[in-house]
């Protein structure tokens, strides 16, 4: 079994895709509010994500593609560990329904395709999508599909806990803040799929290259100057890292943390 490394998507923010619970606490006043805040995470009090097995297969054998098989397998690895984490917390968990798409579609899920995404959750329906095509998944050997697809089902534990919920209301309340607001949630997503990751890594057959290469594509995830939505890329390798080292949900708070980290 490798050795874990020492260091630890596509989403559109709208009310229809969605993809990073909720407790009340007492309001503070607004000068000693400047983040997310008030708010406490439902993940503060979780444990870490147990280890598991979760043998990554090849995505092409044969010059063949097997896109679908290999989201398949990670799939069923994620909903297995998910569902121990969430039962583990006394939390009530439910799997997220799965598309795989050969090609994009004109509409999937009442709304058109969007544009740019590589894969996405839909939130209204609790269904996560998988375009087996495009360069996200295609002919890679690298990291970057598992970590996007652990990413969109971090959209999903968002949703079944309650912090979806919470996003849209913080957004509706200060549509200015949006953008920000829109940063912490799929921040929180990616500090997830580093928290699933690490708990698989022992089983997956990578060296500490595949994880530098991982970390890379990462950064080149980030937003650019005309896109303020997902995070720089160097604050999405943070979050990741953030996820993969703590091993546990409890460290994705992205919510009450300052704002040059949300960046």
């Amino acid at each position: 079994m490798a050795a874990r490394p020492l260091g630890c998507l596509i989403v559109l923010v709208r009310s229809s895709f969605l993809a990073l619970c909720l407790v009340a606490v007492p309001a503070l006043p607004a000068r000693a509010a400047p983040y997310a805040a008030p708010y406490a995470d439902p993940f503060a009090r979780s444990g870490k994500l147990a280890e598991a097995a979760c043998p990554e297969p090849a995505i092409t054998h044969g010059g063949i593609p097997r896109t679908r098989e290999y989201l398949s397998v990670i799939m069923k690895c994620l909903h297995k560990s998910w569902k121990a984490r969430f039962a583990a917390d006394r939390k009530p968990f439910r799997e997220p329904r799965v598309r795989f798409y050969d090609d994009p579609e004109r509409r999937v899920c009442g709304v058109p395709w969007p544009e740019s995404a590589a894969a996405f959750y839909c939130t209204d329906h609790r269904v996560l999508v998988f375009p087996l095509t495009g360069e996200w998944i295609e002919n890679r050997t690298d990291l970057y599909p598992l970590k996007v697809a652990a990413h969109e089902y971090g959209h999903h534990l968002q949703s079944l806990t309650g912090i979806r919920r919470h996003y849209e209301a913080r957004v509706k309340s200060s549509p200015g803040r949006q953008a920000e607001l829109g940063r912490r949630y799929e921040l929180q997503a990616d500090c997830l799929s580093g928290v699933f990751l690490a708990a698989v890594w022992g089983s997956l057959d990578r060296t500490g290259e595949d994880w530098t290469a991982l970390l890379d594509a990462t950064r080149a995830s980030g937003d650019d100057e005309h896109r303020r939505s997902h995070g720089k890329g160097v604050t999405r390798v943070r979050w990741l890292k953030r996820g993969y080292q703590a091993l546990s949900p409890a460290a994705c708070d992205t919510w009450s943390a300052p704002r040059a980290t949300v960046s």
